[in-house]
């Protein structure tokens, strides 16, 4: 895996992992009862963006090493998976 590949595959996991991670634990502002005029109801209290990003971040990196230890160490390549044998 070059370097270009190993960046890419960890953007995409790092942004999956956060799309993931950002309605969890979410408590709207309807929910706590304090709505700020101007905003909708379903708007987010308190984001924790600051928490949620450490921890997508940690995931990603794991997740990242894994993937990376299969392609570069367990002989696994495309061809392995190529089920129509167009490779």
């Amino acid at each position: 895996m070059n370097i270009m590949s190993s960046i890419v595959v960890f953007l995409v996991l790092w942004f999956l992992c956060l799309l993931v991670a950002l309605p969890i634990g979410l408590k709207t502002q309807a929910d706590v009862g304090e709505v700020v005029p101007g905003t909708p109801s379903s708007a987010p209290a308190e984001a924790m963006l600051g928490r949620k990003i450490v921890i997508v971040t940690v995931i990603s990196v794991l997740l990242w090493a894994l993937i990376y230890w299969i392609v570069a160490h367990s002989g696994l390549s495309i061809r392995d998976i190529d089920v129509w044998g167009r490779m």
